[in-house]
């Protein structure tokens, strides 16, 4: 199988993928964005993409979100969570009060500000496209001076795995706003058998509101809350067409071969304009939901024999 990634190697994308397949079991394609990782599933070019979807800090990735919205149908396939802590590292001979740039992806810059506020006030965000790259570019640059004055930042926020990877000097450990960090990662394929109900599942969906009225948002919602189908996650993202115009992504708690989470999805068809399966995949925590009375799937079976009985007079 052939995975593709965010790169180079050394993030906490890789980190995620090892969760999923061995090196020696898989071919890893790194890719520079998650739009591109999940383009190369799309063109062939890959089997499956490994991808972060939501994280303790920022919530959704916008990036993944809006990627599985549109574009050729792919799905969810899994979810693995990777613990987030980063490593500040520097060029060979840079003290920690000799910093004034960081480079860092803007995620990891967002899960380290008040740490960086308290210990590096002056300092300055130098964006990178991954975890990895700038400490790609500093192991590149090695003990030349002068590459490394080229480079525009002299300290990077790692991934601690890349400190080996890249042979690279800490000049602080564990710096986190919050120690129980954690990133969601997805496994990303095209459309095929769904993965077997496990009892602790999510499915995840995006939905566009049937009108821009009041009380529409309340009509999708309610297609969940009658079933008793819990959410474990929904954000608003721009449909891109006019202002005011969102669709909504959502995680819900149940798989799609659930009695109660097959009326959901048949509710938000007839209800709403567009409705994009996006998978149901086992939960990485393996909690399984609460199931109010009413909405199992024998609560489910039993009222539609009941209603069989009724239509044709069988019984009350």
């Amino acid at each position: 199988m052939r995975y593709a990634y965010l790169g180079p190697a050394g993030t906490f994308t890789e980190e995620a993928l090892r969760q999923v397949a061995s090196p020696d079991d898989a071919v890893y394609l790194p890719q520079t964005d998650v739009g591109s990782a999940i383009a190369a599933v799309r063109s062939g070019e890959a089997d499956r993409a490994v991808v972060a979807i939501e994280s303790t800090a920022e919530g959704g990735v916008t990036a993944t979100l809006d990627s599985l919205a549109t574009g050729a149908p792919l799905v969810l396939l899994r979810e693995v969570l990777v613990p987030v802590q980063f490593t500040l590292v520097g060029a060979p001979g840079t003290r920690l009060a000799d910093v004034r740039r960081i480079a860092a992806h803007p995620h990891a810059w967002v899960q380290c500000r008040r740490w960086l506020a308290a210990h590096l006030p002056g300092a300055v965000h130098v964006p990178a496209t991954s975890n990895t790259a700038p400490a790609a570019l500093l192991a590149e640059a090695g003990d030349d001076a002068a590459a490394l004055r080229a480079l525009a930042f002299d300290a990077a926020l790692v991934p601690p795995a890349a400190v080996g990877t890249y042979g690279l000097e800490p000049l602080a450990e564990r710096v986190a706003d919050n120690p129980s960090a954690l990133t969601r990662f997805v496994v990303v394929g095209p459309p095929g058998d769904v993965p077997a109900p496990t009892g602790a599942d999510k499915t995840t969906l995006v939905v566009h509101l049937p009108d821009n009225e009041a009380g529409a948002l309340l009509a999708m919602l309610e297609q969940f809350a009658v079933r008793g189908v819990n959410l474990s996650r929904i954000e608003s993202r721009p449909i891109g067409d006019a202002l005011g115009r969102y669709s909504f992504s959502i995680d819900a708690e149940g798989h799609v071969t659930d009695e109660r989470m097959g009326e959901v999805l048949m509710g938000l068809h007839r209800r709403c304009p567009y409705v994009r399966f996006l998978g149901s995949y086992p939960r990485a925590d393996a909690v399984a939901p609460s199931v109010h009375v009413g909405t199992s799937d024998a609560d489910f079976v039993e009222a539609r024999a009941w209603l069989d009985r009724l239509r044709t007079g069988d019984g009350t």
